[in-house]
């Protein structure tokens, strides 16, 4: 059974920093790109970040370059997401996904959730 846990989530002041781990099992992790998504209250869930399955590309949402840096350590089947200067706006559970494709059929599973505050 595949699992994506994540962890790190908390409260954090404006200008914090927090880093986020999803730790994956059940699954062989260096198949899959990872992503974070994000969703605040009364909003839709969004894509915050996203890593190709060897770590080799990256992407990001505009509101979260040059602040948030998504990484993997396919030895340890997980990734993580580095939040600096965290704005209120930043305030969110955030959500890892993982998505991979065998024989044109799709496997994509999504973790249960974190929840980051950003608050003074």
């Amino acid at each position: 059974q595949v699992q994506l846990v994540e962890s790190g989530g908390g409260l954090v002041q404006p200008g914090g920093s927090l880093r986020l781990s999803c730790a994956a099992s059940g699954l062989t992790f260096s198949d899959y790109t990872m992503s974070w998504y994000r969703q605040a209250p009364g909003k839709e869930r969004s894509l915050v970040a996203v890593i190709s399955s060897a770590g080799g590309s990256t992407n990001s949402a505009d509101s979260v370059k040059g602040r948030f840096t998504i990484s993997r350590d396919n030895a340890k089947n997980t990734v993580y997401l580095q939040m600096n200067s965290l704005k209120p706006e930043d305030t969110a559970v955030y959500y890892c996904y993982a998505w991979g494709s065998y024989y044109g059929k799709i496997y994509d599973y999504w973790g249960q959730g974190t929840q980051v505050t950003v608050s003074s």
